[in-house]
């Protein structure tokens, strides 16, 4: 996350790098954090968005179809009144995906803890994302194939039999 963003972006980059997240490393880099006592303003719930394109990516606007997607809000209960508000939207049916999510995003914005947590959980997640990015480029790479066309050009010493007259 860089400095140079404003609070804004970088919570925007962190809830959407939560959101790609795989379970697991949700799981492991939140263990310390999963007993803490939370109030929740929206339980986990799913539901469909309608995903809308471009045609040709700058056309007129278009719904493409729906996707199912589970969002969470919560608060943190033993905090100060100053206390933060995690919020989380994950593709799929994954209540518990959607619970970690919004746990990280509600301690990402307590100062105290917000180093711990990217340390902990957005250097491993964003890894992870870098390295399944890098996967599928080999897969792709590996599956291309270069088309190109030698064109022969008569010039001296070229010349076919057939050509020369009898």
């Amino acid at each position: 996350m860089s400095s140079a963003a404003g609070p804004q972006a970088q919570r925007a980059a962190w809830i959407a790098l939560l959101a790609r997240a795989p379970l697991d490393l949700l799981e492991a880099g939140l263990a310390d954090h999963q007993t803490l006592a939370v109030h929740w303003l929206r339980r986990p719930e799913t539901g469909l968005m309608m995903v809308q394109a471009r045609a040709g990516g700058n056309g007129a606007r278009f719904n493409l179809g729906e996707v199912t997607v589970t969002r969470a809000t919560l608060r943190l209960a033993e905090r100060s009144a100053a206390t933060a508000v995690g919020v989380s939207y994950v593709l799929g049916r994954s209540h518990r995906h959607a619970e970690l999510a919004a746990l990280a995003d509600a301690l990402l914005q307590l100062p105290e803890q917000r180093a711990a947590v990217q340390r902990r959980v957005l250097v491993p997640v964003g890894a992870w994302l870098e390295q399944e990015v890098r996967a599928r480029a080999a897969r792709t790479a590996s599956t291309r194939v270069d088309f190109f066309t030698v064109a022969r050009q008569a010039g001296q010493g070229d010349v076919d039999e057939r050509d020369e007259p009898n």
